[in-house]
């Protein structure tokens, strides 16, 4: 009896199952299918950005020469600081590799000297000394082509180091010569002698620099940076010298120099207009767990 109660209990489970698991099966395929996977993010305009740049420049005294006359020593002075502003356009290729072309206008004073000893050789030898100085002031336009190599970021801080080429426009202006004379023997007194004034006059030269500074992460496209760079100008030179005395002979004077090189400190400000932009989230949903048996 037991065994027969049993055996109509299995049937009926084994009908219940048969009649249930299609219904099952169908409850499951009417829920929602999961969300779609997160698209790729979208590059508008790859790793473009712009810069601008302003700094403060010091100036070493460069080489120079005015004239061929033997025994003449020259020498430069320390310039005055100068300023310079600038602007460019560049591109991120990587996370540690960019580039960019920049240009920028600098201006500064110049402060130029030489001696020559001299004596006539008579029976009454006069000796001396005859000293030249040459202030005016260096106007100059250089354009860059410069690379970059980023070296990590830590804390949203990235340094880097880099070089450059281009060409710089030299412009010597407003230089004017005052010449004084100091006689030694046989009597001893200071003469002023050719005064005058150097014409104006723009040259091209060829220009280098190396970088190196650090930049902030203010936002992922908008940074900030401090950095050094030695830039090294090339060179330049005056028109020739216009005497305010007549009877001198160094009219012909024509200031050339050369090796012109700056020390500046840039602050920079950079925006990538380039950054990956991603499409809005989906809504957030949980996944169903769905069973086939």
């Amino acid at each position: 009896m037991a065994r027969s109660k049993l055996h109509a209990m299995m049937r009926v489970a084994t009908l219940v199952a048969s009649v249930g698991a299609p219904c099952l099966a169908a409850a499951a395929d009417l829920l929602p299918p999961p969300p779609p996977p997160m698209p790729e993010p979208i590059d508008f305009a790859g790793g473009w950005y712009l810069r601008g740049d302003v700094g403060a420049s010091i100036y070493t005294a460069p080489k120079y020469r005015a004239t061929e006359i033997p025994g003449t020593v020259f020498f430069g002075e320390a310039q005055s600081g100068g300023l310079f502003a600038g602007v460019g356009v560049g591109y991120q290729f990587n996370s540690f590799l960019r580039g960019d072309v920049t240009g920028e206008y600098r201006t500064a004073s110049l402060r130029l000297g030489s001696y020559n000893d001299f004596g006539c050789g008579c029976n009454n030898e006069v000796t001396g000394r005859n000293f030249n100085l040459t202030n005016g002031h260096y106007d100059a336009a250089v354009v860059l082509a410069n690379g970059y190599f980023d070296l990590g970021t830590w804390y949203g801080i990235t340094p880097f180091v880099g070089g450059g080429v281009g060409v710089a426009f030299n412009y010597f202006q407003g230089f004017t010569d005052s010449g004084v004379t100091n006689f030694y023997s046989p009597y001893r007194f200071n003469q002023p002698t050719s005064p005058g004034y150097f014409k104006s006059k723009s040259t091209e030269s060829l220009a280098w620099a190396l970088h190196a500074g650090l930049a902030y992460d203010v936002t992922p496209n908008f940074k900030v940076e401090l950095a050094y760079r030695y830039l090294n100008l090339g060179h330049g030179q005056t028109g020739p010298l216009t005497c305010l005395d007549v009877s001198s002979d160094a009219c012909t004077t024509v200031l050339k120099a050369k090796n012109i090189e700056a020390h500046d400190i840039k602050l920079g400000l950079r925006y990538l207009i380039g950054a990956a932009a991603f499409a809005p989230l989906p809504p957030l949903m949980s996944e169903p767990l769905v069973r086939k048996y």
